[in-house]
């Protein structure tokens, strides 16, 4: 299949060349940037609905990365919208709280039965970043454990300085993030080992795209107990997909703290750290110790953002939301793997993960991980009106969504069978998609 990118993507190119100029990267999230997707590929997003969306030369595309896996319900989905409006219309912002802070604080702690107390905040990393604050106040230490294998947790310098993409960042602080390995226990146990008594908070995600082995996230949480550690779980994706109340309640987890965000508010910007009130409390009034400067963002309990938080928990209460995820990833992870099957393509191409939160790994002719490959299988699909960065489906996600996807996949993968045989070269047109952490450009 060929066509004119010059026509296809004129106003994208236009757009591209401006944005640069403007901003570094050309956009305000690296994930979004042109080094994530090949030459021939959308630059922008002008509008969505459903699980379709537009470009600004008018094409349309089956969407899958939906809003980097913050969009559950559907690109403009129509109850969260007007329940947004109809607070934007009485004011967004004021000098005091408004009952909605209460309100959903409610709402959200109905859902997530551990936790006790609940900060509003606009990004996942307010809310991690601001859990480690918590974790070395409450326990006087001064390290953070992250999981090495995971691959984001925060902007700020605690994590970032932990990648290879670390400059401007201190060395000293550089020295206070430690990290252990997933699903191996054992690393956990020597970080303890190695730091007695040092060790605030140890942070990471109970399950990605790789499962847990076999009681690796409680007795990781064991391990913390037993060592004085705050127990952190960051929910961002988890939460929303996996459980309704998380993936502490799919994995029976007790976290001492816990990072929701993404499909929190079906893609308006809200996130929240829910924990303990012996902990949470520190942030608040009602207690002798010193104070802990926890959240306090001009936006942060924006209105608009949490009345589309409460509706979108509305719906996934009285929907089957979540249960819908989980069908239809299944019926896209078996027709792809099939499909991969079937063009003898299932060492190179496979789509992992939970059903409700789908990736795909693409390998080269000696079954190494593929960045060039990646890039060929993203510039076929697009070709053929998806846009799949991931394969994270959504409450809107149709039937007739999935076959047109399974059937554009098919062609896609024929292209990259060919191109296993002729050389990548000869089918990708430009250079390949890189990874966002890495030392140079």
């Amino acid at each position: 299949m060929s066509f004119d990118p010059e026509e296809k993507f004129k106003k994208t190119r236009e757009l591209q060349q401006k944005s640069h100029r403007l901003i570094p990267g050309g956009g305000h999230t690296y994930a979004k940037g042109d080094d994530q997707y090949p030459v021939l590929a959308p630059g922008f997003i002008v509008r969505g609905q459903g699980a379709h969306v537009w470009d600004p030369d008018g094409n349309e595309y089956i969407e899958y990365g939906m809003g980097l896996r913050a969009v559950t319900l559907g690109h403009g989905y129509a109850p969260v919208v007007a329940a947004a409006y109809r607070e934007m219309a009485q004011g967004t912002n004021f000098t005091r709280p408004s009952p909605l802070e209460v309100e959903c604080a409610e709402a959200l702690l109905d859902l997530i039965e551990p936790a006790e107390m609940v900060k509003f905040a606009k990004n996942g990393s307010d809310v991690t970043t601001a859990a480690l604050k918590l974790a070395r106040a409450f326990t006087g230490r001064d390290l953070v454990a992250i999981c090495a294998e995971q691959p984001f947790f925060s902007t700020d310098d605690w994590f970032i300085g932990s990648t290879p993409m670390d400059a401007g960042i201190p060395d000293s602080t550089k020295a206070l993030t430690v990290k252990f390995h997933y699903n191996d226990l054992e690393s956990v146990k020597r970080l303890f080992a190695e730091y007695p008594g040092r060790i605030a908070g140890l942070i990471m995600e109970a399950a990605t795209a790789l499962e847990p082995a076999e009681r690796f996230p409680q007795e990781v949480q064991r391990l913390c107990r037993e060592n004085g550690a705050l127990f952190i779980l960051d929910e961002m994706i988890t939460g929303f997909r996996w459980h309704l109340g998380g993936a502490q309640a799919y994995y029976q987890l007790q976290p001492d703290l816990s990072a929701f965000g993404k499909a929190l508010a079906n893609g308006f910007s809200v996130s929240a750290l829910v924990g303990r009130r012996a902990i949470m409390e520190l942030g608040g009034l009602q207690h002798g110790r010193e104070r802990v400067f926890l959240l306090s963002t001009t936006h942060g309990a924006e209105t608009p953002g949490l009345a589309a938080c409460l509706k979108t928990m509305e719906i996934y209460r009285e929907q089957q939301v979540i249960e819908t995820l989980w069908r239809q990833g299944e019926v896209l992870q078996q027709g792809l793997n099939q499909i991969s099957a079937s063009l003898g393509l299932s060492e190179h191409f496979w789509v992992i993960g939970r059903p409700c939160n789908l990736v795909y790994l693409t390998r080269d002719q000696e079954g190494a991980p593929s960045q060039s490959f990646r890039a060929l299988f993203l510039q076929e699909t697009i070709k053929r009106g998806i846009l799949a960065p991931s394969l994270v489906v959504s409450f809107s996600h149709t039937e007739e969504d999935l076959r047109k996807t399974l059937e554009a996949v098919e062609g896609a993968l024929q292209v990259f069978k060919r191109a296993l045989a002729d050389g990548v070269d000869q089918h990708l047109v430009g250079r390949p998609v890189k990874p966002v952490f890495r030392k140079y450009n």
